[in-house]
């Protein structure tokens, strides 16, 4: 009996997700789907920010706590990704800026007032946690916010749980994040479409991918006007104001969350230092500049 693809979508991470799979019935695959479906919840429940009862919550309540709290070998891979981040954008990648969210609200289009800005960003620094053997020590009213990273980490890992499910063929998309779980049959790479920022229904350009990952970072989505300055969610951790150099980025790499790190750091650079970066990375990727000029290597336009 033949494989043929199937499709299956839901939602997760706040986003609209779809798992394709060449699967010979279609209960075959819903079984893979719904260990990959636990597996995404498992990870949005852990790590996610806005749940009393995830570890990141845990976290967060013990800085300031003499005995800090203890990390399991999942979370500190997450910590030594996150540093190495922090290291490559010189200070820019930074999971403890988070709290630079309860000022800037960017439902209300209100910008923040420097003084206010000013309060926070003591709060703010990868180097001031500690970590001794298994546990980590954070100082007073500082946060983790793993949001940069685990939707990246979660295709990775559902694509992980396929493989290990015995599926050859098949692709994750979490909310425009993707993991190759195999190429299509006959080694046919997937080709993706990257959706243009300026125009809807259009594409930027297409990547065709055989392995690996894909991942997307920019500002199109979140941002507003005002006073006729247009204000990015991509904040600067060093100064409390948003970024303001490209306006998208995507590329592919060995996984998402390569991708997503490599890209998320191109949007937080300068914008030439941000395509140069990208240039020196030599992975696949397109961009869009401030002036929504079109750029990067390795892709079919």
């Amino acid at each position: 009996m033949d494989q043929s693809i199937k499709r299956f979508s839901f939602k997760a991470m706040g986003s609209f997700c779809e798992v394709q799979l060449y699967a010979k019935s279609r209960i075959d695959a819903k079984q893979v789907v719904k260990s990959i479906a636990a597996e995404i919840a498992r990870l949005e429940k852990k790590y996610s920010r806005f749940r009393d009862d995830s570890f990141v919550t845990d976290i967060n309540v013990s800085a300031s706590q003499r005995l800090g709290v203890k990390i399991d070998t999942e979370t500190k891979a997450l910590f030594d990704h996150a540093l190495t981040c922090f290291e490559q954008s010189n200070g820019l990648f930074d999971i403890t800026a988070g709290v630079l969210n309860y000022i800037w609200d960017f439902s209300s289009n209100k910008v923040p007032s420097q003084a206010e800005i000013d309060q926070i960003l003591p709060l703010i620094g990868f180097s001031k946690l500690s970590f001794k053997r298994s546990r980590l020590y954070m100082p007073a009213n500082m946060q983790i916010d793993f949001g940069g990273i685990v939707k990246e980490y979660a295709a990775d890992s559902a694509a992980k749980i396929a493989r290990g499910l015995g599926v050859q063929h098949g692709l994750v998309n979490l909310g425009g994040d993707f993991a190759v779980i195999g190429p299509q049959p006959g080694n046919q790479p997937w080709t993706i479409g990257v959706a243009n920022p300026k125009e809807d229904k259009s594409l930027m350009a297409k990547i065709d991918l055989l392995e690996g990952g894909l991942a997307s970072s920019g500002d199109y989505e979140r941002f507003f006007m005002h006073d006729g300055k247009r204000y990015s969610h991509i904040l600067n951790p060093k100064t409390g104001w948003p970024c303001a150099g490209l306006r998208a980025v995507s590329v592919a790499a060995n996984l998402c969350t390569v991708a997503g790190s490599v890209a998320t750091i191109a949007m937080v650079r300068e914008e030439s230092e941000g395509i140069n970066w990208l240039k020196e990375s030599s992975l696949p990727h397109v961009y869009m500049d401030s002036e929504e000029n079109i750029g990067g290597v390795g892709l079919k336009t």
